[in-house]
């Protein structure tokens, strides 16, 4: 078996953006090609195996992962994934004109026929590009954490988050990513039920080739949330297979029941939804594990007794 794994080392930590893209595309050079595509977006490919991985990031908050490198780079050197990462200097929903006509070369050129796999994967609006983009690849499939379908007010005037992106042009080619995933072989749509805007949204795509992945509990950007649960590479590894099942997706889940961020949101939507004795409920199976300060002082604010185990942490406070 032949080992595709590229080796090389990452010198991106502590930049300015400026200096961070010049030293990205130094690095990306050796090992593939890099496209400026105007002023705010570029194209970093990584030339390794026969899988693709599609990332579309930002570059502030690619700067802020530990190794300041975008997603793929790590499956490049673990898995041996050829990776196409395309980076935004800032918020972007990559609608631009440079953009498209660099997705249109790599249609003419045949770009992604040269692969027997590929993944388009994006977060928030990087989720939506990931999707949106997707059409170029006829039989890839897409993992979108969070997405917009939309945000082309006739369709979305609902969702006022990001009103001062509204003005950009989501009806021209690459629009609508409902759409956009027709001829995908399998789309992952992930989405928290309890976050009324992005549920709407992930409503949108429903059609057969999608599944939707639904999971509750996790506010913010889920990429970070999954980072934070170690699943995040498990579950882009099991988009690129084709056996990100629901079954599988529920198994992988079941980390957040482990996770700080995760049992204190639950804690405050419990209150929040009228469920005081469920909330004391979970305080107590949480403080059954060992010693926590935050479920202690909620209990105790919620006049509760305290566990024997759980008062000396109330002093920890």
């Amino acid at each position: 078996m032949i080992d595709h794994r590229l080796t090389f080392e990452t010198d991106l930590k502590g930049l300015e953006i400026d200096d961070w893209l010049v030293a990205l595309e130094e690095l990306v050079e050796d090992h593939g090609s890099y496209t400026p595509l105007g002023d705010d977006f570029g194209a970093a490919f990584l030339d390794a195996g026969p899988k693709l991985l599609v990332t579309f990031e930002n570059a502030t908050e690619v700067m802020s992962l530990p190794d300041a490198a975008p997603r793929g780079f790590a499956f490049a050197r673990r898995e041996g994934w050829s990776h196409l990462a395309i980076i935004s200097r800032g918020e972007s929903w990559f609608r631009d004109e440079r953009v498209y006509r660099h997705f249109d070369r790599l249609i003419d050129d045949g770009f992604f026929e040269d692969f027997e796999d590929v993944l388009f994967y994006g977060a928030q609006a990087g989720g939506y590009a990931a999707a949106a983009f997707a059409v170029a690849a006829p039989g890839a499939r897409v993992l979108a954490l969070r997405p917009q379908a939309t945000l082309d007010p006739a369709v979305a005037g609902w969702d006022m988050r990001f009103v001062k992106y509204r003005g950009q042009n989501f009806t021209r080619r690459y629009g609508y990513a409902p759409d956009m995933i027709d001829a995908a072989q399998r789309a992952y749509i992930a989405y928290c039920p309890q976050q009324r805007m992005d549920a709407m949204h992930a409503a949108l795509f429903t059609k057969p080739n999608v599944s939707m992945l639904r999971v509750s509990g996790l506010g913010g950007r889920m990429d970070v949330m999954f980072e934070a649960l170690r699943v995040l590479d498990d579950v882009i590894r099991a988009a690129m297979d084709g056996t990100l099942t629901h079954a599988r997706f529920g198994q992988l889940m079941r980390a957040r029941k482990q996770s700080g961020a995760y049992l204190r949101n639950l804690h405050k939507r419990l209150l929040d939804t009228g469920h005081d004795a469920l909330a004391v409920q979970l305080c107590y199976a949480v403080l059954a594990r060992g010693p926590n300060p935050f479920f202690a002082k909620q209990l105790q604010e919620m006049g509760k007794p305290l566990p024997k185990s759980a008062k000396a942490e109330i002093d920890a406070v």
